[in-house]
């Protein structure tokens, strides 16, 4: 299980990676394979405030779709759009090319409630 080091995860299985006061958000490895086969992915969120753990689109794999949270409040400036030609990306490359949205962050010092990377692997490992 790939779990990166330099992420903060949440409990719904979504990674943050911080630059700055913005971030990247995708969903984890482990997502990834539960989920199986990733068909489409929809936002329509873009140039919106979120609140943390509002849903920011849908992820919708052969068996099931699955809503998409915000790790933490803030605003979605970008949505990867190589996923509308290329969901599967996902599967692949969750953590690089499978980003999922940009996001402009409210308050940074939300991300420090999230889980580090042996937080996050305790949790799923329980």
């Amino acid at each position: 299980m790939n779990i990166p080091e330099k992420l903060k995860y949440t409990k719904d299985h979504e990674w943050l990676k911080i630059n700055g006061d913005e971030a990247y958000i995708g969903i984890t490895d482990f997502a990834q394979k539960e989920l199986g086969d990733i068909v489409f992915v929809e936002v329509d969120t873009v140039d919106e405030s979120l609140d943390k753990e509002e849903t920011f689109g849908t992820i919708e794999a052969v068996k099931t779709v699955s809503d998409l949270f915000m790790p933490v409040g803030g605003q979605v400036l970008e949505f990867n759009e190589a996923l509308e030609s290329e969901p599967e990306t996902i599967n692949s490359d969750p953590y690089g090319d499978g980003w999922i949205v940009k996001i402009k962050m409210n308050d940074p010092a939300e991300a420090d409630e999230l889980y580090d990377a042996a937080g996050y692997k305790d949790l799923i490992e329980s």
